[in-house]
């Protein structure tokens, strides 16, 4: 098993047909297999990240009703408290590189001072975050548009150097199909690790589970009391002890929740119990 700070494990052994790809690549992925953790599975991205000379690595992701306004993962391998100072200026984070194109587009881009002539014409406010990220050593990098369908939800990860345009553009041609599929796999692998441990996290019991289950299918609480063969007033009591432990505030959002963490059946395969053996085994 892989662990943060130890050396490479033991490669599995492969098959000739898949020793077709760059050994970077391989070797990211054999060691993603192995992890159980987003804190394991974010520390590989990290060690990707710097082995490329891109240490400034981000992870965020968010529900697309929020139009990104709600974070569900946010992860920096550096520290992010600069940018307080910009953070209540409403231009500005309409042209983040979340809402400002990974939100609507799949295509990674760019990103930072030393691509800004290959922008649209961006307001002063913003570009002065791009000039002071170039002084703290971000002035050039690259960004991938993440997607997740149940529930719908809008991400992005992010690698960045200490680099000229020129620089950035030889380590996208070099190794520009290990870090899309890299950042592709490790958000689906980091989102799965985080579906098992939220529970344990918040402290959700199972029966707060069961009940979140019954809210995602869309019983009501007449319908849910009479399930769980309680009253009305003790599902709502359950109700708001479920949201003050899982953050939630809506019953949409515990919903959401409820597709996030797999606790509901899944519609293309309606005997298949997604709690069960058989479901963990199509995980991966």
């Amino acid at each position: 098993m892989w662990h943060a700070g130890e050396g490479p494990a033991p490669r599995r052994p492969m098959l000739e047909a898949e020793r077709h790809v760059p050994d970077l690549l391989q070797w990211f992925l054999t060691e993603l297999e192995m992890t159980e953790t987003t804190e394991q599975v974010w520390q590989l991205i990290v060690r990707l990240g710097r082995t490329l000379d891109l240490p400034f690595v981000d992870l965020i992701t968010s529900s697309l009703q929020s139009a990104c306004r709600r974070p569900l993962f946010v992860r920096s391998s550096h520290d992010t408290g600069w940018l307080e100072a910009f953070g209540s200026d409403v231009e500005i984070g309409r042209w983040s590189y979340l809402r400002g194109h990974a939100a609507a587009h799949l295509t990674p881009i760019t990103i930072g001072l030393e691509f800004l002539s290959e922008y649209r014409v961006l307001p002063e406010r913003r570009i002065e975050v791009l000039r002071e990220a170039a002084r703290r050593r971000m002035r050039a990098g690259v960004a991938f548009p993440l997607r997740q369908g149940t529930p719908p939800r809008a991400g992005m990860l992010s690698f960045a150097g200490d680099h000229s345009r020129r620089e950035m553009l030889a380590i996208l041609h070099a190794h520009g199909w290990t870090l899309s599929t890299a950042a592709l796999l490790g958000h689906q692998r980091f989102a799965a690790c985080f579906a098992r441990e939220f529970p344990l996290r918040r402290q959700v019991t199972e029966k707060q589970m069961e009940l979140l289950g019954l809210i995602g299918s869309g019983l009501h609480d007449k319908d849910i009391a009479g399930v769980l063969e309680i009253s009305v007033s003790a599902v709502r009591q359950r109700l708001q002890a479920l949201c003050a432990r899982t953050g939630m505030t809506s019953r949409a959002e515990l919903a959401a929740l409820a597709m996030s963490l797999g606790v509901l059946p899944d519609p293309l395969q309606p005997g298949l119990d997604p709690s069960g053996p058989e479901a963990a085994r199509c995980v991966f």
